[in-house]
């Protein structure tokens, strides 16, 4: 049988990275926590807003179904009022 060879570890044992290479690593994952809170935040707003927007759609469906009892079905000019007979209704 071939003898094994012993290997010898010739880095020193180290038990702990340098206080620069702490900082530095704490520096990039306190980093990595802001943009992630931050994009929490954004994501909160994103949902209140399509929550908002969802509602906002609904006051124009009953707005649309409150002037078609008074008014029929017509186009309304959002600049200035006024009423125009729907093309498909000619």
């Amino acid at each position: 049988m071939a003898k094994k060879e012993k290997m010898v570890d010739l880095k020193p044992q180290v038990e702990k990275i340098t206080e620069e290479e702490l900082n530095e690593l704490r520096g990039v994952v306190n980093n990595i926590n802001t943009l992630q809170f931050e994009i929490g935040k954004i994501e909160a707003q994103k949902h209140q807003y399509l929550h908002n927007l969802a509602n906002a759609g609904d006051a124009v469906t009953a707005l649309q179904s409150k002037m078609e009892e008074k008014y029929g079905t017509f186009d309304i000019d959002l600049s200035d009022g006024s009423l125009k007979k729907k093309e498909d209704d000619k």
